[in-house]
């Protein structure tokens, strides 16, 4: 499966906020240094979706904010994500 991302830096805790344009929107608690905001945001997928950090990829966006990842061993149909993709509107 492949989501895109659009990852905030600095925030005061890390939480999936919503989706907009079709994006999920993760706030992260890390600065966007040496790729701290990144690994955040893979852990933070990890743990949401039952799947190792290690099953979460990185496909673009390593110096954006938009990103996309591949999770690995999940699929599109799969019901793990019904509540992260539901339109806040």
């Amino acid at each position: 499966m492949k989501l895109a991302v659009r990852v905030i830096p600095n925030a005061p805790r890390t939480a999936i906020t919503g989706k907009r344009g079709g994006e999920i929107v993760l706030r992260v608690n890390a600065p966007a240094i040496d790729g701290r905001a990144n690994r955040a945001a893979v852990r933070h997928l990890a743990r949401m979706l039952g799947v190792p950090p290690s099953a979460v990829r990185l496909l673009s966006g390593e110096r954006s904010r938009r990103k996309k990842f591949e999770i690995l061993g999940v699929d599109d149909d799969d019901g793990r994500l019904d509540g992260l993709l539901s339109d806040d509107g």
